[in-house]
């Protein structure tokens, strides 16, 4: 395989997913070196975005915030409601940072008699002005991208709590593999918020459903439920529905 079809093979492998360098110097039998200068070409040529290892589609690379705010609102607010219904007075929620998370802590911040400890900036915001629910920052870096708190202070600080429950999204997520995100930081977190929690809840919309974006993954236990709004297509719902531990909640918009 000459140079310029191997390039074009690697685009349209991007399409699907992001891929790292290492497995496409297996792939195509060549040298790491081989892959990175394809890499290269293709960056320069606009038809990639580089990541760190790997590479990935445009349109693929992460959002601030701030721009995926207002991003598929009706069904964020949509999951927001049905999660809701999922919480208990006197329970203690983890939620992690993100959009349709804030979007639960919003409609959470006239309750009374809860304990919420967030990773969210988006959640801090939302309820610092609720007297009725204690609000327990989990310190950590704070991304900036994703507004969220991550690393070792924050991993610190949940091997000292438990929750009821966990309501937690990410940039994609697949049945077979769990749910992606941008880095490992944000991995690693988000497996701690699972490993302290009695119930783990996805808030996923359907655009995130089956989308594999990111390179860096967490798996998910054998019980837990998806929460996903009422535009996902049953093509996109069957593989969770298969998984014999899964509970879907398909939110009406």
């Amino acid at each position: 395989m000459n140079a310029r079809t191997r390039r074009e093979a690697i685009r349209d492998l991007l399409r699907n997913r992001p891929v790292g360098v290492d497995e496409l110097a297996v792939r195509f039998n060549v040298t790491a070196s081989t892959i990175r200068r394809d890499l290269a070409v293709l960056t320069e040529a606009g038809e990639i975005v580089r990541t760190y290892g790997g590479a990935l589609a445009p349109g693929c690379e992460e959002q601030p915030l701030h721009e995926r705010e207002t991003l598929a609102g009706v069904e964020k607010a949509a999951i927001a409601r049905e999660a809701e219904k999922h919480v208990r007075q006197g329970q203690l929620l983890f939620l992690d940072a993100g959009t349709t998370v804030g979007a639960l802590a919003a409609r959470l911040a006239g309750w009374t008699g809860i304990s919420v400890a967030t990773t969210g900036l988006t959640t801090l915001n939302a309820l610092a002005d609720a007297e009725g629910v204690e609000l327990i920052a989990l310190g950590g870096v704070v991304r900036h991208i994703s507004q969220g708190t991550v690393g070792p202070l924050t991993e610190l600080a949940l091997t000292r709590l438990t929750a009821d429950a966990v309501f937690f999204s990410g940039d994609g997520i697949t049945a077979e593999r769990g749910v992606c995100e941008a880095s490992a930081e944000q991995a690693a977190a988000k497996r701690r918020l699972i490993e302290q929690a009695s119930e783990v809840f996805v808030l996923a919309d359907a655009s995130k459903l089956g989308r594999a974006s990111s390179h860096w993954w967490t798996t998910l236990p054998p019980a837990w439920t998806l929460i996903t709004d009422s535009s996902a297509t049953e093509e996109q719902l069957a593989p969770f529905r298969a998984l014999p531990g899964v509970t879907v909640h398909v939110a009406q918009v």
